[in-house]
């Protein structure tokens, strides 16, 4: 069982409540409660990978200005990866 502090569990809380690890939530150094999550079926298990790609995505979007185009033709492999045409000197 994972042990993480409160605050840390109030900032990640998503992160923690959307998997699939139980964990004690801890405040100075004393244990005040646990999560056990559900267990899930396929079909959400799917949902949930789902949405923490979709925020994946739009992370990357936001951090590089890239457009959705710009950022599917990273995935084409048969188009030559942007920078595989610079040349370094």
């Amino acid at each position: 069982m994972k042990h993480v502090e409160v605050e840390k569990f109030k900032t990640r809380s998503l992160d923690y409540l959307t998997g699939n690890e139980p964990l004690a939530i801890v405040q100075d150094g004393e244990v005040v409660g646990h999560y056990y999550p559900k267990k899930r079926t396929k079909q959400e298990e799917v949902k949930r990978a789902v949405e923490r790609l979709d925020r994946a995505v739009k992370q990357a979007l936001a951090e590089t200005g890239m457009t959705e185009d710009e950022f599917a033709d990273l995935f084409d492999l048969s188009k030559p990866f942007p920078y595989d045409n610079e040349t370094s000197d």
